[in-house]
């Protein structure tokens, strides 16, 4: 196992094979994140920082966000919903959640800030460039159909090469 991590730790030192930037939309507009997309042998490691989450204050302070890469190519939309036209959950082989390719860990934030690494063989880095990723203002419960009640999308970029 130290041996895998260490080959990851190295992987997320160089250079991502893909990446997005995400912007907070109207209601969010001091949220901002990075994922990037590393392709590696065992599937494409996963590394998201974010600032500017909605927390909570108090002994029970926080907040869990839903975390997906979503269909759509662009984080456009209307201004109901500023962020309409990343459509649903990317998912090519039309699996039930949470077993969408573009189904991706929550982000715990701490005092706002969030950092998740994960390694994922549910896509390849090429299936995702152009696509969206999108932080949603609740938590996803990894049951309810089609997209686990994430809630209003917050945060949204496109992934680039």
């Amino acid at each position: 196992v130290a041996q895998r991590a260490k080959k990851y730790i190295r992987v997320l030192a160089g250079r991502p094979d893909a990446k997005a930037i995400l912007r907070g939309g109207p209601s969010h507009p001091n949220l901002y994140a990075t994922v990037k997309l590393y392709q590696t042998g065992d599937g494409v490691l996963v590394c998201a920082e974010a600032g500017g989450l909605p927390d909570k204050d108090g002994a029970c302070s926080g907040g869990v966000f839903g975390f997906h890469i979503h269909e759509g190519t662009s984080c456009t939309g209307t201004a109901a919903d500023p962020f309409a036209d990343t459509k649903g959950h990317f998912n090519p082989d039309g699996c039930r959640h949470p077993y969408h390719a573009g189904d991706m860990p929550p982000l715990f934030s701490s005092g706002g800030r969030a950092f998740l690494v994960f390694l994922t063989n549910r896509f390849k880095v090429r299936d995702v460039v152009g696509r969206t990723v999108v932080i949603h203002a609740g938590r996803d419960d990894f049951t309810t159909q089609p997209s686990g009640d994430s809630g209003k999308k917050i945060a949204c970029g496109v992934i680039t090469a």
